[in-house]
């Protein structure tokens, strides 16, 4: 229940941020209206006449010509005015979500499945497009078309206003009961659609294994329940879609029955045919709106269902003054955790408990200790991915909450386990760490990490087009070429974790030769518990548990 009505008031600030870009949309919406009104009294007049048998209709006929061209292109730009303020709200919309995701970092990883977050991009922002570019425009025409249609009818047949003002107010309460089944149906919808994403994605990446295991066939099959299961859902959904509208066609059904007694009794008293006629050709107009609204209300029951992992994304961290930095770039960088206490998951304990240390600028520190100890805890701290629950983190004196996450990551140069490689050169991977770095100064950070040992034999060097995730490389070749990223971003902190973890020792100890290189003059933390990489030199310090276990002057 409160995920809903988190939802729900995320859903209702949408609305608001939406409401500007839709005003054009809106005032068109009210222009076509009128048209509709006036070519409604033109098609009265004209049946009137006939009725008297007055042949003086030519002007109405010219006249509901003129509208219907005038009705038509107005029609047209409100349809570009919906698109424009759908596509002006899903751009705003994910560029706030990919913000918010960057921002977290790879900690968002430990949030939410990685489907899961390409479906909140992609997949949930699309379903996000009715709500801006149908349902704002809609409920604000679904109030003010009508009252327009019956301020019309009041001046011609006060009657026939108060029938029409009747069966608008039925509308609301049919939408309603089946709003409420919409937005049940549409959350367990986006429900499915998330468990079809991930058990797919999930049996894709590990295919090799479910193939050597002889499980393709049940796979198979668990794979087709669960698009089943989608199916049925979307099935639901436009169900209760179905239900909406029979609701808007059965107030519209008494409306125009209630106008027919109404008129027929007008006329035996003597009423002008032509004010019983545009009573009722005002019907449809008076429900157009309304049928529009009942077509958006749906969006906007699918939205509230796409709503509830969104509201759950992390807040863009608050900005902050960037002078530390420069300083901190300026006389190089220390690094002191101050009782520093970090909880991932309750139920597994504190991933750090009370841990306190101090890194002096140039030095190189050796986190060690076995899996779980929380090597790599400290490091996404020093990422800036994750905050503290308790204690400081300081760089140079100063907490790193108040520095950017665009300084910070200046400031920092990190290599992981596995390097992550984009489709492309590699030159243009080297330069990813600095995309403005001249074919010089790549070139220098290539041969600092001995990447020109392997490319020296390929057929276009630095020029040879590598696969998405670095196909067609080796892991020791991978991990040379983070290694010029980080010599060509040239940043004063470097951060190491686990590097040569799936190496052989050979290449292992190639690339612990390269990191010594790039090591010279930079503040280092390295997070591991090879051997090799524990003869890299500098001060140790052991954890257990996420708490200092010892420490030694040297590694």
């Amino acid at each position: 229940m409160q995920d809903r009505r988190k939802a729900a008031a995320w859903t209702a600030r949408q609305v608001r941020q939406a409401r500007r870009t839709a005003i054009p949309a809106i005032a068109l919406g009210l222009a076509g209206i009128a048209a509709s009104i006036a070519q409604a009294g033109c098609i009265a007049w004209v049946l009137a006449a006939g009725l008297s048998g007055n042949p003086g209709t030519t002007p109405a006929l010219v006249l509901f010509a003129a509208l219907a061209l005038v009705r038509a292109a107005i029609q047209l730009a409100g349809e570009q005015a919906a698109f424009d303020a759908g596509a002006q709200g899903r751009q705003r919309l994910r560029a706030d979500i990919l913000a918010r995701m960057l921002a977290a970092g790879p900690a968002m990883l430990r949030r939410a499945h990685s489907s899961d977050l390409a479906a909140s991009v992609v997949d949930r922002v699309e379903a996000l497009d009715g709500l801006f570019a149908r349902w704002v425009p809609s409920a604000a025409l679904a109030l003010l078309g009508p009252a327009l249609v019956c301020a019309c009818a009041l001046a011609v047949d006060p009657a026939a206003a108060l029938i029409l003002l009747l069966a608008g107010l039925l509308v609301p309460v049919g939408q309603a009961v089946a709003g409420i089944g919409a937005a049940a149906a549409s959350r367990n919808q986006f429900q499915a659609m998330a468990r079809l994403q991930a058990r797919f994605l999930d049996r894709v990446r590990g295919i090799a294994t479910i193939v050597l295991a002889g499980r393709a066939e049940d796979e198979a099959l668990a794979l087709s329940r669960a698009a089943d299961e989608l199916r049925a859902r979307t099935m639901r959904v436009l169900r209760v879609a179905f239900l909406s509208s029979a609701a808007l066609d059965c107030a519209m059904a008494g409306a125009l029955i209630a106008l027919v007694l109404h008129d027929r009794a007008a006329l035996s008293a003597g009423h002008a045919p032509w004010r019983a006629l545009f009573g009722l050709l005002l019907v449809p107009e008076f429900f157009s709106p309304l049928r529009a609204f009942a077509a958006a209300y749906q969006d906007r029951s699918h939205a509230t269902g796409a709503a509830e992992q969104l509201a759950d994304l992390p807040d863009l961290p608050a900005t902050a003054p960037t002078a530390a930095i420069r300083t901190v770039e300026a006389r190089g960088v220390a690094i002191a955790f101050e009782d520093v206490r970090l909880v991932w998951d309750p139920a597994r304990g504190a991933a750090l408990d009370h841990l306190s240390f101090f890194v002096a600028p140039g030095e190189l520190l050796v986190l060690a200790g076995p899996s779980g100890a929380g090597k790599s805890s400290v490091i996404e701290l020093l990422l800036g991915f994750v905050r503290p629950d308790e204690g400081r983190i300081l760089i140079n004196g100063h907490s790193i909450a108040d520095i950017t996450p665009q300084a910070l990551s200046r400031l920092t140069a990190w290599i992981g386990q596995r390097p992550t490689l984009f489709a492309g050169t590699i030159r243009d991977n080297i330069a990813f760490a600095r995309p403005d770095a001249a074919a010089a100064e790549i070139d220098e950070a290539a041969r600092q990490a001995r990447i020109d040992e392997f490319t020296a034999q390929l057929p276009a060097g630095l020029d040879t087009p590598v696969g998405e995730g670095g196909y067609g490389l080796s892991g020791g070749q991978a991990q040379r070429i983070a290694i010029a990223r980080a010599f060509l971003k040239n940043a004063p902190l470097l951060l190491l974790d686990e590097p040569t973890a799936h190496l052989d020792p050979a290449t292992e100890s190639d690339v612990l030769t390269s990191l010594k290189r790039l090591a010279v003059g930079r503040t280092v933390l390295m997070a591991t518990h090879s051997a090799a990489a524990h003869a890299f030199g500098g001060r140790r310090i052991d954890l257990r548990a996420g708490s200092l276990a010892a420490a030694r002057g040297a590694a």
